[in-house]
């Protein structure tokens, strides 16, 4: 091993192949490409022959961190070094292409895999009709389809749901029967994966399709898993059959599948909607005590259900129900009660919802407001309703952030700097432009703490969101290149104004520089490289994240899951993004919201 002693005291080097790809895999899983480039360049200065496991980890490396030529470049090592590639070597390329939306080059590299005299692979097969398929290239996927049936191959069953997407998308709902019967039937096939097929046609609002595919028969042994319940009862509520979706609900327990929480929310939500208030309720009661806790979408809808059909008392009952059952009331909640008694004319009782929904930390928005001034003119308090009609005329202002940040942007040029009440403006401004909370908190931790540089970062922080990216960039130079210390918040900071302003490579520059100085990333930290790993399409990079989450290695948090599923949706990896979205409904400290199961990550 590197580091290990010889003879009198001399450090002995690595003499094998192997010992180096592990080092280089392992700097390469740890995001430390530098490092990984170090280890290649000594390997071949200590004259050990890399092989082809060596290149195509540094090619995977260097990919996934955005040095594509780099990576082409390796490509081209191999070949003066007669190193032969292999099939993996194809695939690492056709996957860095596929997740850039380049089809052309994911087509040139799937074609080279036969030039070289090799045989794709299920992971060959799994990436190009993926690609394919997302592309709508319906043709280009069906060739890819004959090539695998004559070479020997089947679908792969992560790809069914993928093709049908395709067909589904496309209005070929003939196709899509044809390739479903030849593809599907007969075969062992996931829950799961029935279910992304169903709703493929549920977001169509095929239900008859989706109802089709739900009730085909299977073997014993397979029973349908409360996703595929999930995704039906979905597909009869977009349809609004309602009974329909009742019916299946009520023989789940007949079948030896009982409803989850997505269950209950999805049917509770979806009735609320229709005016059911009375089933939604019974359904909301089952829930409880069945021991699941609704989300708080799912008590507003039933709230909303209430207030709609002049119930007003039952919708203020729920709502006092919601602290027992540990539901945190949200804006649009407390916006519902205000409008109803501003409906009424109960101007106190709005008052009252008012300053709770202000108490709980949330600022007034034009709705609010607007009942509001309905409330007083009803009641002829029309100097009260002037001074709020006033008030959301300024907040047109909470869509004119970016005045702010050149007004503070003239204040730096004429050196006049920001007192404590304009930092308190700037973070709620930071609130309000849609900053993570956890990182306004940690700024304002740093501010009232007194760290280094803790204004200038704060002032970065504005330029950047407010999009004055050039601002933002040469403010934190000045603490960036300074040799004062930084703590986490200022690296945070660093790498949120480099991945918004697109460097993303000078952004996991300051990551790895942050880690060598011993800073460990939090989950700020997090946030912002998931954006930035979006923005540059390293998947690699996103799946690390997500899967420190999923494990319990990163503190769950709402602002971590959406900014996950915004930079998969980024990548255009939108069946990634639809998993996390998943994975954030059934995470108590994520909002959970109607959907499906989707695929296995490639």
């Amino acid at each position: 091993m590197i580091g290990s002693e010889e003879g009198g005291g001399g450090l002995r080097k690595p003499r094998r192949a192997a010992t180096y790809n592990t080092l280089i895999d392992l700097y390469g899983k740890a995001g430390k490409l530098q490092e990984a480039s170090d280890a290649f360049a000594e390997m071949l200065r200590s004259c050990v022959a890399p092989d082809v496991i060596t290149f195509n980890t540094m090619i995977s490396v260097c990919g996934s961190h955005g040095r594509l030529d780099e990576a082409e470049a390796l490509l081209g090592e191999m070949e003066v070094r007669r190193v032969r590639p292999d099939t993996k070597t194809f695939n690492i390329f056709m996957s860095l292409y596929a997740t850039l939306g380049n089809v052309e080059v994911v087509l040139m590299y799937y074609r080279k895999i036969r030039l070289a005299g090799l045989r794709p692979d299920v992971v060959t097969h799994r990436i190009i009709l993926q690609v394919l398929c997302e592309k709508r290239l319906v043709n280009d996927a069906e060739n890819v389809i004959d090539e695998m049936l004559s070479s020997g191959f089947h679908v792969d069953e992560q790809s069914l749901p993928i093709v049908m997407k395709m067909y589904i998308d496309e209005g070929l709902l003939d196709d899509a029967n044809v390739f479903f019967e030849k593809h599907c039937s007969g075969r062992e096939i996931s829950s799961k994966n029935y279910a992304a097929i169903m709703d493929a046609y549920a977001e169509k609002v095929l239900w008859k399709e989706a109802e089709d595919v739900f009730f085909r028969k299977r073997d014993a042994e397979h029973k349908k898993e409360v996703v595929e319940y999930n995704v039906m009862v979905k597909a009869y509520g977009k349809a609004k059959l309602y009974d329909k979706a009742l019916d299946l609900f009520d023989s789940m327990r007949s079948y030896g599948t009982w409803p989850d929480e997505c269950t209950f929310n999805s049917i509770i939500q979806m009735l609320s909607g229709a005016g059911w208030h009375d089933k939604a309720r019974e359904l909301f009661d089952r829930m409880k005590d069945a021991g699941f806790k609704p989300r708080c979408e799912t008590v507003s809808a039933l709230i909303a259900c209430y207030l709609r059909t002049g119930l007003i008392s039952e919708g203020v009952k729920l709502y006092q129900d919601m602290k027992k059952l540990d539901v945190q009331p949200n804006e649009v909640v407390y916006g519902l009660l205000i409008d109803a008694f501003a409906e009424s004319g109960d101007t106190e009782e709005a008052l009252h919802y008012f300053h709770l929904m202000e108490e709980s930390g949330f600022a007034a928005n034009q709705i609010v407001l607007t009942s509001l001034v309905k409330a007083y003119s009803k009641n002829g308090f029309w100097e009260r309703a002037q001074e709020l009609y006033g008030k959301m005329m300024n907040l047109e202002v909470n869509s004119k952030l970016r005045d702010y940040g050149e007004l503070l942007r003239h204040m730096s040029v004429r050196k006049i700097l920001p007192d404590p009440t304009t930092f308190k403006i700037i973070f709620t401004l930071l609130k309000k432009g849609g900053l993570p909370p956890e990182a306004v908190s940690q700024l304002e931790i740093s501010y009232t703490e007194g760290k280094p540089y803790a204004r200038q970062i704060i002032i970065t922080s504005l330029f950047s969101i407010v999009g004055l990216h050039s601002f933002a960039l040469e403010s934190c130079e000045t603490f960036v290149s300074a040799e004062v210390g930084l703590d986490s918040s200022a690296y945070n900071v660093a790498i949120h104004a480099y991945g918004s302003a697109n460097e993303i490579e000078k952004a996991l520059n300051l990551f790895m520089r942050m880690q060598d100085e011993g800073l460990k990333a939090d989950l700020v930290t997090y946030i912002n490289l998931a954006c930035c790993y979006g923005k540059a399409g390293m998947i690699e990079g996103l799946k690390r994240i997500y899967g420190l989450l999923k494990y319990g290695e990163i503190e769950p948090s709402e602002s971590l899951f959406r900014a996950l599923i915004n930079a998969y949706n980024d990548a255009g990896k939108h069946d990634l993004a639809e998993m996390v979205e998943q994975e954030m409904r059934f995470s108590p400290h994520g909002e959970n919201s109607d959907g499906s199961e989707t695929e296995d990550e490639v």
